[in-house]
């Protein structure tokens, strides 16, 4: 028999998921001491343990995952998993055609691109870090250490990973058009539409695994619109608060957003660094989209997980919070990165308008 702790250990689960499974019904101890509560499980429990938390993984419904998991036979396991996953598709294909008719009604075209510049100033920073290559990279392409922009309406990270270190350059290489765009009456589908097209690029080039995540900002003469695909990250800052507005685009990521599982389960899920969409071959590519209008005062940051997946979420909120111009608070983030020994690549851009 095995403690709690010795079975988490043996399963790569923690204490808290395996409690949280017995109060679902999911995974039953072997014995449970009467005296004390204590927890104990067999061996033989250890490849159910796996199985659920693979299931809950997936998303699958809790009482789909009872069925499975009380099946007789890996055979009628197998079945129940396949019924579900089949509802599941028949379900997303009425569903999709229901979201594109509202999206296209919703969208309107009554909004032209306004060429006029919000009046805004940004910075840069962008680095190595620890890692052997530089595969981040982020626009304006602007090389001095300390960089003050002003006049841009484009700005973009991208973070690269694979066998191919040139996957970023290329997604920005196809956003580039848009910041000295004609006026047009869909700005926000001209993103859209650019963000495909440094998809196409990005699959286009000869590596075999070489992909990127991509957060771009456009800003407009009354509005900001943002595309974003994978884990790196946009936020603003308005009002003394800082909101977060991209989510990661990562299989755990949205299953904690949709309450299928816990931030507890999510810290040890094999699965928790999966991206489930990014610009690459054969990769899921289609970008969310935001719009958000542009009030005096505010603070737009976009970072790669080399800032945000270093820096704990109260130390970088206080440093995007900080007073000071973009280049000041930019140079503070990067200054923590290195504190925290800049384990990968990094680069964190800032907007005030």
């Amino acid at each position: 028999m095995l403690t709690i702790g010795e079975f988490a250990q043996a399963t790569g689960l923690t204490a808290k998921a395996l409690r949280l499974y017995d109060d679902l019904g999911l995974l039953l101890p072997a014995e449970v001491d009467t005296r004390n509560g204590y927890r104990y499980y067999d061996l033989d429990q250890v490849d159910a343990a796996r199985l659920v938390a693979r299931l809950r993984s997936a998303g699958v419904p809790l009482v789909r995952i009872a069925a499975i998991v009380a099946a007789d036979t890996t055979e009628a396991a197998a079945a129940e998993l396949l019924s579900y996953w089949r509802q599941v598709e028949a379900e997303t294909a009425s569903a999709r055609d229901i979201v594109t008719s509202l999206a296209a009604q919703m969208r309107g075209h009554d909004h032209t691109m306004n060429m006029s510049s919000t009046s805004a100033r940004a910075a840069h920073r962008a680095g190595q870090g620890n890692r052997l290559e530089q595969l981040d990279a982020i626009y304006p392409r602007v090389h001095r250490l300390a960089a003050q922009i002003t006049g841009q309406r484009l700005f973009v990270v991208a973070d690269g990973f694979g066998d191919d270190d040139g996957t970023a350059g290329a997604a920005i290489d196809a956003l580039e058009v848009l910041d000295a765009a004609e006026p047009c009456q869909d700005p926000l589908g001209a993103l859209d539409a650019a963000v495909t097209a440094a998809a196409a690029a990005v699959a286009g080039r000869p590596g075999e695994t070489g992909g990127t995540t991509l957060t771009a900002l456009l800003l407009l003469s009354d509005r900001a619109l943002v595309a974003h695909v994978g884990d790196s990250r946009a936020y603003l800052v308005r009002g003394g608060s800082l909101e977060r507005l991209t989510r990661d685009h990562t299989a755990v990521q949205s299953l904690v957003d949709e309450g299928r599982l816990t931030d507890d389960e999510a810290r040890v899920d094999p699965n928790r660094t999966l991206l489930n969409r990014a610009l690459g071959h054969g990769a899921p590519s289609a970008p969310d989209l935001l719009v958000r209008a542009v009030e005096p005062g505010d603070r737009f940051v976009l970072t790669t997980d080399g800032v945000h997946a270093v820096l704990e979420p109260e130390r970088l909120a206080q440093l995007l919070l900080a007073s000071g111009d973009p280049d000041a608070v930019a140079g503070s983030v990067e200054d923590a990165v290195l504190s925290a020994g800049a384990p990968d690549n990094y680069g964190v851009i800032v907007v005030d308008v």
